[in-house]
């Protein structure tokens, strides 16, 4: 393996929408949420660890989930748990871990990549990212993979490229904001839009230079710590000014403002898991287009419904279409899969009435 090749495994998230299998204190990242034996952060650093070092990957994640990382990915050492003391969004984190791994190696090449996403041809993404490894190697350019998209998906950020040349990597006019359905119609038809999925590849030296021109208060607040990292004081550098970084993410501090933007369009299938809808979409069915995870069922006029228990129980549905039933030790959840984006806001309904216990 290449030694230089260093990758970011963010692994923070609490992924509320995944309530009441995912919860702020064992969130989805941890649980095996397509029912393969391995868990969602597992089967990432098994993805990665396919052409990056075991030692090179570095996990990025909250304090609470420390011991969580550890348990699921015994192969990895405490030096390798980047933790964060406070949440602030993606762009902190990203330079605070990017400074570690520059004093590890300054000749670093790396991989940002979300601990919980679904990708199924795994050899095609290690080609495309080491691809951008390449252009990263040879030029100060920021490089990330787009989604080629399937329908006009509101959910997802967009990635706008250049149409003019034929090369692989498209050079990213702008990143646009999650837009409406029509807006989202016409992305499609131009065909020079990607879904933006928040994978993103550079060297070490072109992302900390581009955080000294366009944060430059956020780089002097981490550069304070350069001597420390990786050594018994950096804990105590982190404790104390962690939490005076700006909370904002990578594409706002970065992206958006760099001129040396390229975009991949991915040569694999992918699935941001980002709902229990999008859950669905991947899961196999039964005749009647029901998912089921870890249970034994007796459908009756039941259709398109995802059905998720913890422990192989007894399920009898009859009735119900297009629903997602899930039942997680104290928490039932019978909702309807229209109304998924919502269950953020059941969560907080929950919260208020019954406790965080069940949150």
């Amino acid at each position: 393996m290449n030694k230089n090749y260093y990758a970011i495994l963010m692994a923070g998230g609490v992924g509320s929408r995944f309530w009441p299998v995912s919860t702020s204190s064992y969130p989805k990242q941890f649980h095996d949420m397509l029912g393969t034996g391995k868990t969602l952060i597992q089967k990432t650093f098994d993805r990665l660890n396919q052409f990056v070092p075991t030692e090179n990957i570095l996990i990025l994640t909250n304090e609470r989930y420390n011991d969580l990382v550890l348990e699921q990915l015994p192969m990895v050492k405490q030096d390798q748990v980047v933790l964060e003391p406070a949440m602030r969004n993606t762009s902190p984190c990203i330079l605070y871990a990017s400074l570690k791994i520059q004093k590890m190696n300054p000749d670093a090449v790396m991989v940002v990549a979300p601990s919980d996403h679904w990708i199924e041809d795994e050899t095609a993404f290690a080609n495309d990212v080491k691809l951008c490894f390449d252009k990263c190697e040879q030029e100060s350019a920021l490089c990330t993979l787009g989604i080629r998209p399937t329908f006009p998906n509101t959910g997802f950020g967009y990635i706008e490229f250049e149409k003019k040349g034929d090369q692989k990597l498209k050079k990213v006019s702008q990143f646009r904001e999650k837009p409406d359905y029509e807006t989202a119609k016409e992305f499609l038809e131009q065909g020079n839009f990607l879904w933006n999925a928040g994978i993103f590849m550079w060297s070490v030296k072109t992302i900390v230079d581009a955080f000294k021109e366009y944060q430059p208060g956020q780089y002097d607040l981490f550069q304070g710590g350069f001597s420390c990292y990786n050594t018994p004081d950096e804990t105590e550098f982190i404790q104390e000014n962690y939490a005076k970084a700006e909370n904002i993410s990578i594409d706002y501090a970065i992206l958006e403002q760099s001129k040396s933007i390229y975009t991949l369009p991915a040569s694999f299938d992918w699935n941001d898991l980002g709902t229990w809808g999008a859950l669905y979409d991947k899961l196999e069915k039964d005749n009647a287009e029901n998912a089921i995870v870890n249970c034994r069922t007796l459908l009756v006029n039941a259709q398109n419904n995802m059905i998720r228990t913890s422990s192989n129980k007894v399920v009898v549905v009859d009735g119900l279409e297009d629903y997602i039933i899930v039942d997680k030790e104290d928490v039932l959840l019978i909702y309807p899969k229209s109304k998924q984006q919502d269950i953020k806001k059941v969560l907080d309904k929950v919260k208020e009435q019954f406790g965080e216990e069940y949150t």
